[in-house]
């Protein structure tokens, strides 16, 4: 990845110098981070970094030990992505762009077990809809997290590839509109900062950067991740088909006449030996009103009252 020029990197850093107070992580940190106001900064109580070459870190940690900045970095060591990150109040990142996305889903994921006041609240808001045990929550993949009633991290300001960020913050309609899209923004407030142009790097990449603002929900939506996700890939396989149309494909309709009998067994619900999922699927795409809707110009609320619509029928996607 090709280092930033002080300008760009220094105005992405001071936009969240402003608002962070405590705990900051920093991806990849880099030949300089004895210079970087993150560390520096006296606003800033402490930086945890993670970085993958231990070479690094050594020289890091040689430099730094028995100066003030020594109380303020932590480094972490590691490929981020296997790392289990630890409580942070803001998270800053150069970013190679190759794990762009599931370094993304990791912090949408990010949920610690943490508390001010050493309590957490026996049951999840609206625990019935989550249709989980009792003080869980289902997250992107299926993982089932602890809900506690603090605060997960405060915001992400991350550097992504030009295109990449645009398809973040894609609305409905939307060329770059997608699964990334709708899966981001169901969990998160995501904005579009400031354009990084490739002049700002040396070696000068090919291609463009943003900046972008990634804000957590805190609490998470009462959603199966896992059902949604099933839905979201379904329908944007071919995000300008209709949905009609993108249900009549035969490994989807397999796999939901699958769960469907496995529903039915479970709840003791007898299947008509003339039973066809694709009239079932047809029947329910009427119903709810999205028959002939294509993915591409479907908000979150569609998708929710579409995904209830199966859900009510007893057709599950996971």
């Amino acid at each position: 990845m090709p280092k930033v020029k002080s300008g760009a990197k220094r105005r992405e850093e001071r936009r969240e110098l402003k608002s962070a107070g405590g705990l900051v992580f920093n991806k990849g940190i880099g030949q300089h981070i004895l210079k970087n106001p993150l560390v520096v900064n006296s606003i800033i109580e402490k930086v945890i970094a993670c970085e993958l070459d231990p070479r690094l870190v050594a020289e890091l940690h040689k430099r730094v030990q028995g100066t003030p900045l020594a109380s303020k970095l932590q480094v972490m060591v590691g490929d981020v992505l296997k790392t289990e990150l630890p409580f942070f109040d803001t998270c800053v990142a150069n970013l190679p762009y190759q794990i762009s996305s599931p370094f993304v889903f990791k912090l949408l994921l990010h949920r610690p077990f943490f508390s001010n006041d050493n309590s957490c609240p026996s049951t999840p808001p609206n625990d019935t809809e989550w249709n989980l045990p009792e003080g869980t929550a289902c997250g992107p993949g299926g993982v089932c997290l602890r809900y506690t009633n603090t605060d997960t991290y405060r915001c992400a300001v991350l550097m992504f590839q030009r295109e990449f960020a645009l398809r973040l913050v894609a609305k409905p309609g939307d060329k770059l509109y997608c699964r990334l899209s709708i899966n981001t923004q169901l969990l998160a407030r995501v904005d579009h900062l400031m354009k990084v142009g490739k002049n700002n790097f040396r070696p000068p990449p090919k291609v463009e950067s943003s900046v972008v603002r990634i804000e957590p929900k805190n609490p998470p939506p009462p959603i199966n991740f896992q059902e949604w996700d099933g839905l979201v890939r379904i329908t944007f396989v071919r995000k300008n088909k209709t949905l009609s149309a993108a249900f009549k494909s035969s490994a989807v309709q397999q796999l939901l006449e699958k769960n469907y009998r496995i529903h039915c067994s479970v709840h003791n619900i007898i299947i008509p030996e003339d039973f066809s999922i694709a009239d079932k699927i047809q029947q329910i795409l009427t119903s709810t009103g999205f028959s002939d809707k294509r993915a591409r110009t479907m908000d979150i609320d569609d998708f929710i009252r579409l995904l209830h619509g199966f859900n009510a029928e007893g057709i599950h996607f996971s």
